[in-house]
């Protein structure tokens, strides 16, 4: 089994007298999915932005192939090769796919005028989009005109071209329909076929079964523990999410099955 690429160990984020983790411990490994599951509320995009720079741990370790680190922005966490795509993709709908591709990172040419080599950048988006499963009609389109899935593969295929070692998901596929669902779950086991460890947040546990190698539950700010794929079922973990119980007892004051 591989070393991982990013452990964190026991991290507490205190804001004030509110604790947000306490305790958490963490890692993802090349080419492996691990799922961070949790209901709203349960620190999940806390844990996001500590492992992503945004937050400094009050408390904890974390090490980057082995050894420690300490992130002081979200840049130093993308030039070690963590990339994180938000809900709300950093996109901008009127502007190409090429455009939003490369936005902020785009090829030049020309030796005392620097101009964006349009050609090169076009070259590049179809090629990546295509090794992601997506045709495009033509690179110079808006990215509004794109389905939700297709935004997102955008987005994921962004971060893997430029370098990601660790590709964070934060709900992927919690506004989308089935079809884009299914196509942005063929694109997560497509990264990781390419050695990226992707590390998928979400609290529907039946995306996180289809495409997870580990299951990690967090509940206020703690881990419940950690299943290898194989070794427990979504109706397990939807229990661990919710608190066995608490759903319970619901489904006996309700007279039926949840």
């Amino acid at each position: 089994m591989s070393d991982p690429i990013i452990h964190m160990e026991n991290i507490k984020k205190h804001f004030g007298n509110v604790i947000a983790l306490n305790g958490v411990t963490f890692d993802v490994r090349p080419g492996e999915c691990h799922c961070l599951l949790g209901d709203n509320g349960a620190g999940k995009s806390t844990f996001i932005k500590t492992m992503s720079g945004v937050h400094k741990p009050t408390a904890g370790e974390i090490f980057f192939e082995g050894k420690p680190l300490s992130f002081d922005s979200p840049r130093d966490a993308m030039e070690a090769g963590i990339a994180t795509v938000f809900q709300d993709l950093a996109m901008i709908p009127l502007m190409s796919v090429t455009r939003n591709f490369f936005m902020g990172r785009e090829p030049t040419r020309g030796r005392v005028i620097k101009r964006f080599d349009v050609d090169r950048a076009n070259a590049v988006t179809m090629e990546e989009m295509r090794k992601m499963g997506i045709n495009l009609r033509a690179p110079d389109q808006a990215v509004g005109t794109l389905s939700g899935g297709e935004r997102q593969t955008v987005a994921i295929a962004r971060a893997v071209y430029f370098g990601a070692k660790v590709l964070i998901l934060d709900e992927p596929t919690s506004a989308l329909g089935v079809r884009q669902t299914s196509n942005v779950l063929a694109t997560i086991d497509r990264v990781r076929g390419q050695g990226v460890g992707v590390v998928f947040i979400s609290h529907n546990v039946r995306h996180a079964m289809a495409v997870g190698d580990r299951f990690t539950v967090l509940n206020r700010g703690q881990t419940l523990g950690t299943a290898v794929k194989g070794e427990i079922d979504a109706a397990e973990l939807q229990d661990m999410m919710a608190g066995g119980q608490e759903l319970a007892r619901l489904e006996g004051s309700l007279g039926g099955t949840i």
